[in-house]
């Protein structure tokens, strides 16, 4: 029976739902690392976790490697070692190098969380990616823009989403950033790209051992930065019921990105993952590779697999990490999710009004919903503070649902 270790830095709610698909294999000895004591852990998830060991830091290899060795003394071996966020895919690795887990190791790791690297490694693989440089000094930036020219995207090395993400248009713009502090350095380089004038999408991917066996795949709207840049745009994702053939004609690019960062360890059970591509569709039908994540998808997309396809989705990544194996199901709904956000100045919800009005004209097709609430801190991502997700049998079903939320659902700071 394969033991594996899913790292959860604590134990919340949309945590919980992986550590719960991860226990409900009955095949598998499970073990647990988290900042969290033992006595956090969910009651009905105790008696199917062999090991718990509480760490400090959870990001972090080192602390992550001195709770593995001591699981591994206490239960048994390690086969696979898990964890869904994308800042944990590092400290994994080095965990695995240093007891020889089966997996993705760090070589490879590098080659997904950092950007730079990411990009180099495409392009040497003939995917095509924006133009981009890693910045070390603001001159170095300067020279990006002679090449390129103005717009350009600033980003941080190891991104997160579009967190600390700008879009420079001007030496104004150049100017801002300085004051904010936010320039390349020797010891903090900084991502420069093109800006690049497309739709954005994105594809998930579950590859068993290097071989694609399901693809799926979300449109952004609008983009990411666009709702970071204009506070009033509310965002949207959509998962369309019917089979996409922008999805269909990306599929080459996407198979060729994913051999290319996987490399010779594709074959093994590195290349077992289920990875989150975003991709640039421009007007004239060419595509461009954004960044790809080796790790389960944020912004709602695994509940909204779930419902499209009638399946509990978490559990279905779980059985792949921990036993490489995976079962397509048929997509039977259209699925979204809106992200409800806020208008006005101040860090605080001050008033949230629609909420009962979008519930009614919405109906059935409304799955859930978390509300945002008076008091509640102002986000600083472009999720919002709350969100709903809604299933219909058609996409247009689905779209009109997301667009009602988002017009009737009215937050305001102050």
């Amino acid at each position: 029976m394969p033991h594996v270790v899913f790292v959860a830095p604590r134990f919340l709610q949309n945590t919980n739902r992986y550590v719960r698909a991860f226990a409900g294999l009955s095949d598998v000895t499970l073990s647990v690392v988290s900042e969290d004591p033992a006595e956090a852990i969910p009651a009905s998830l105790k008696p199917r976790i062999a090991g718990h060991y509480r760490v400090k830091r959870s990001l972090h290899g080192d602390d992550l490697t001195v709770a593995a060795r001591a699981i591994t003394k206490g239960v048994g071996p390690i086969d696979r070692l898990a964890g869904a966020l994308e800042e944990l895919q590092l400290p994994l690795a080095q965990v695995r190098d240093a007891l020889d887990i089966e997996g993705i190791r760090s070589d490879v790791a590098r080659s997904f969380r950092d950007k730079d690297r990411m990009k180099e490694v495409l392009r040497a693989h003939g995917v095509p990616v924006a133009k981009s440089r890693l910045a070390q000094s603001l001159d170095d930036v300067k020279a990006f823009v002679s090449e390129v020219g103005f717009p350009i995207i600033v980003k941080p090395q190891a991104g997160l989403g579009a967190r600390s993400t700008y879009r420079v248009e001007s030496p104004a713009d150049l100017a801002a950033l300085e004051k904010k502090g936010f320039l390349p350095t020797k010891e903090r380089p900084l991502q420069v790209e093109e800006f690049v004038r497309a739709r954005e999408r994105t594809c998930e991917t579950v590859t068993v051992k290097g071989v694609p066996v399901w693809r799926s795949g979300t449109r952004y709207e609008p983009t990411p930065l666009e709702v970071l840049e204009t506070p009033w745009k509310q965002y949207c994702v959509v998962l369309p019921r019917e089979e996409d053939p922008e999805l269909t004609r990306f599929a080459d690019v996407n198979a060729k990105a994913l051999a290319a960062l996987f490399g010779s360890s594709a074959s093994t059970a590195a290349g077992t993952a289920l990875t989150h591509m975003e991709w640039f569709l421009r007007d004239d039908g060419s595509s461009l590779v954004n960044e790809v994540g080796v790790r389960p998808p944020g912004v709602q997309i695994m509940p909204l697999v779930s419902l499209a396809h009638d399946t509990d989705f978490f559990a279905d990544w779980a059985e792949l990490i921990a036993l490489d194996r995976f079962t397509p199901k048929a997509r039977r709904w259209a699925a979204g999710a809106a992200f409800f956000r806020g208008q006005g100045g101040g860090d605080r919800i001050v008033s949230v009004e629609g909420i009962q009005a979008a519930v009614e004209a919405v109906g059935d097709a409304l799955v859930e919903m978390r509300t945002p609430k008076v008091g509640q801190p102002r986000a600083s991502s472009y999720e919002g503070e709350g969100w709903a997700t809604v299933r219909a049998a058609t996409t247009k079903d689905v779209e009109r649902a997301l667009l009602t939320l988002v017009e009737t659902v009215q937050v305001r700071y102050g």
